[in-house]
């Protein structure tokens, strides 16, 4: 196994109760739970009935056949689903943005969004020359484009936040966008670690005394690299522990 690992101290765990008292308890919080994914359902109902604005769909970006206009990021699709991807100029695979990299590495298989007529694309802050072997290094599936200089589609908006949009023949509007914690609509390892005893291991968690909390490294980064990075490279990082991470 290349990610080193940090084992869980489980001196500190949840109550232990017989099975009737742990399902009525699992029950209790159902109820909560339901109502929860009752709300996330309106909010992407009143989402569905925002308005839209206009974006050029003739603002370059750069890809692997040189520069295009917008619109053929959609890749002939009504919708397109964008994350803009921050990019460390200078600095090699290990020094790149661990957030983003955290996020992209999780939306590799698209087929289920191209069904319903949606591509899903990266667009990069680096150059197409210097960030697309980035992507190639990590074995990505999606389209990778270079938006540097974008700034029609940036919007003043710096790297990091993901943009929906609809084309219309060649007329592009953008219809909805998030950045920060918005962005973890991506991040489906954070939605089943919400589901484990011990979440996800954040300082900021509201949890009980004495669950694991990891302040010595975060889950992006472990051992001096992008965590996913050590699905494919055993390369160490100079000045790195390999027993746990360093923010």
């Amino acid at each position: 196994m290349r990610l080193p690992r940090t084992p869980v101290d489980t001196t500190h765990h949840p109550e232990i109760v017989d099975r009737p008292a742990w399902e009525r308890s699992v029950a209790d919080l159902l109820v909560r739970e339901k109502a929860h994914t009752r709300e996330g359902d309106a909010i992407a109902a009143a989402r569905r009935r925002l308005p839209m604005t206009e974006v050029p769909g003739t603002a370059t970006v750069e890809g692997p056949a040189g520069p295009v206009p917008f619109v053929e990021v959609f890749e002939g699709r009504s919708l397109l689903l964008a994350y803009f991807h921050m990019w460390h100029d200078g600095h090699d695979w290990a020094g790149q943005c661990e957030g983003c990299t955290f996020s992209t590495a999780q939306i590799q298989r698209p087929e289920y969004l191209n069904a319903r007529d949606v591509t899903l694309a990266i667009l990069s802050e680096g150059t197409y020359e210097d960030s697309a072997p980035y992507a190639e290094f990590l074995g990505y599936r999606l389209p990778w484009y270079s938006a540097r200089g974008s700034e029609e589609l940036l919007m003043r908006r710096g790297f990091g936040f993901l943009a929906c949009y609809l084309r219309r023949g060649d007329r592009v509007f953008e219809t909805w966008w998030t950045t920060d914690r918005g962005t973890e609509v991506m991040d489906w390892s954070y939605g089943l670690l919400d589901r484990t005893a011990y979440g996800r291991q954040e300082a900021w968690e509201d949890s009980p005394r004495g669950w694991p909390v990891h302040d010595d490294e975060h889950q992006w980064r472990v051992a001096g690299r992008p965590t996913v990075q050590w699905g494919v490279t055993d390369e160490p990082v100079a000045g790195e522990s390999q027993g746990h991470g360093h923010r």
